[in-house]
């Protein structure tokens, strides 16, 4: 077998580990990072995806050199553009991403060529691989998975501007994101609530509640119906090897398939009921009225408001209020890594206590 070579970027000169050991403080974010994760196990793993596989042709830079570029452009809510400037001006990117702090940082062009490839080569497997193996990392280093997991969907809005887009579309153009599609949010039952209507896309999403980090992503389309999806979801996270034991959920997902499906795994529903499952006037309401008195429903109803935070912050500080990009694929790789980013700022949170700062991308992520 040809041995595998990746392009030489001087972290080990006087300009690199040196400089960086007397300028980045030992508790800093981004070195707490680099030693929390485990970033050599990716380089293989990425390296199958490239033509030559880093074994014959011209060196490429580290796979994983150009996947920690893109988790930060995700990290700071970044454009690849700006990440190039700031990995080139910051010693503490520097540090993280293992170049010489007098060598140049990959262009933005790489790190578009490096998407295209996964997608091209691996599909959006290859990106949920990438956010399975975050979360195999944190079990291997021993963080404690609890029993109980919530699920909900999240909608990002397409990067399209609709009247305009109709209007072009009225002249017969095309539309700007043919996937796109329309969908609501809000509570239906009864007329109750406020709905409201977007055009983009929706995922369903399944936390942790002990961990609070994501397990399980399944990139859709806006109008798809919650309910369909909690099978899929639960699978991915007991395929992960989580024991999960309660399942919460708000009543979007409270459908009868699930509740057999649930019951059939021997996991406890903790999905938010509708009225007319426990206002009806039958035989069958008894079953309800048991299930909302346990301590597992009401557990479960507690716990709910730890994903819509999750949200929160994904759309505070993440962007993940817009797509980025138009197509269902690249809205896809933008949701697996805005939660591979909320999920490694957690990561760091459990082994080390160190917080990310997300201000300090406002003066050279120097804090």
């Amino acid at each position: 077998m040809a041995k595998v070579r990746c392009k030489e970027t001087g972290t080990g000169s006087f300009f690199g580990n040196f400089l960086y050991d007397q300028k980045v403080s030992r508790d800093h974010f981004l070195r707490k990072l680099g030693e929390v994760v485990d970033w050599d196990k990716f380089t293989m793993k990425l390296l199958k995806y490239y033509q030559g596989k880093g074994e014959i042709g011209q060196a490429p830079y580290n796979p994983t050199l150009i996947l920690k570029m893109l988790l930060l452009c995700y990290l700071w809510d970044v454009s690849e553009r700006m990440i190039e400037v700031l990995a080139n001006d910051s010693l503490s990117i520097g540090l993280f991403l293992g170049i010489g702090a007098n060598e140049k940082a990959p262009d933005h062009s790489t790190l578009t060529l490096f998407k295209n490839r996964l997608i091209r080569n691996g599909g959006l497997t290859a990106y949920e691989e990438l956010f399975n193996d975050i979360i195999r990392m944190a079990q291997r280093k021993g963080v404690k998975f609890g029993r109980l997991q919530i699920v909900d969907s999240v909608h990002l809005v397409a990067d399209v501007n609709v009247n305009k887009d109709k209007q072009r579309q009225n002249k017969g153009s095309q539309p700007r994101d043919k996937d796109a599609k329309w969908g609501s949010k809000g509570d239906r039952e009864e007329g109750s609530g406020e709905i409201k209507y977007f055009y983009g896309y929706k995922d369903q999403v399944s936390l942790n509640s002990d961990t609070e980090m994501v397990t399980s992503i399944i990139p859709g389309c806006a109008d798809d119906y919650d309910g369909h999806r909690l099978r899929d979801l639960v699978e991915k996270d007991l395929q992960k090897g989580i024991d999960v034991g309660i399942v919460a959920g708000d009543k979007g997902y409270d459908d009868g398939d699930n509740h057999y499906y649930l019951e059939q795994k021997g996991i406890k529903s903790a999905i938010k009921l509708r009225k007319n499952r426990t206002g009806k006037k039958d035989s069958n309401k008894g079953k309800w009225l048991k299930l909302i008195e346990s301590a597992e429903y009401q557990a479960g109803l507690k716990e709910r408001y730890k994903i819509e935070r999750k949200f929160g912050e994904s759309r505070r500080w993440h962007g993940f209020t817009r797509s980025r990009y138009v197509g269902f694929a690249r809205h896809a790789i933008q949701s697996f890594f805005t939660f591979m980013a909320l999920n490694i700022k957690r990561l760091v949170k459990l082994l080390t206590g160190v917080s990310f700062r997300m201000e300090a991308k406002n003066h050279a992520l120097s804090g």
